[in-house]
């Protein structure tokens, strides 16, 4: 099941039909999508425009909820990933400071205690580049493109250019 056809753009909108290929189906307005052939001798002008700007609507309608529906996913992926950069921070702050002073007085007993302070420091900088690294990984896996709505934009514009092909 694709995200276009999990998505409800509203009251009569149907996303996952096959109205021009655009993955938005008309619902309750009198016409399907087996019956889109226009009779042009039987219909008014402003009946046509009519229905082409309530086609658009809808159409519009269901691709704003799958961009939304999308956008909404990649959120709470990247949340997930900067808590966890956050937690890491701040468990890596008191791992840096307790840590720090027993390695710096550990080594102040065989150097003077300016240069094992200098060592701690070098240390702790090495843990603080590996651990901004694997946080920004995470962020970036976490928002992708959104392949879906790109794809059914697309699509809607090469249905837009031909609309019976």
């Amino acid at each position: 099941m694709s995200g276009s056809e999990r998505l409800d753009a509203g009251p009569g909108v149907s996303v996952g039909g096959t109205v021009g290929g655009s993955g938005a189906s008309a619902v309750g307005n009198g016409y399907t999508a087996d019956s889109d052939e226009m009779n042009v001798e039987e219909t008014s002008l402003g009946e046509i425009v009519g229905r082409l700007a309530s086609d658009f609507s809808r159409l519009m309608r269901a691709e704003i909820a799958l961009a939304k529906a999308e956008a909404k996913e990649e959120v709470k992926e990247a949340g997930k990933g900067a808590g966890m950069l956050a937690g890491a921070g701040y468990a890596g702050h008191l791992l840096v400071l307790f840590l720090s002073l027993a390695l710096m007085f550990a080594l102040g007993h065989w150097m003077p205690l300016g240069w094992a302070a200098l060592i701690v420091a070098v240390l702790w900088g090495i843990v603080a580049f590996v651990l901004q690294s694997s946080g920004r990984k995470n962020l970036k896996r976490a928002t992708p493109p959104m392949t879906e709505t790109v794809e059914t934009l697309k699509e809607d514009a090469q249905w837009a250019k031909n609309p019976r092909g």
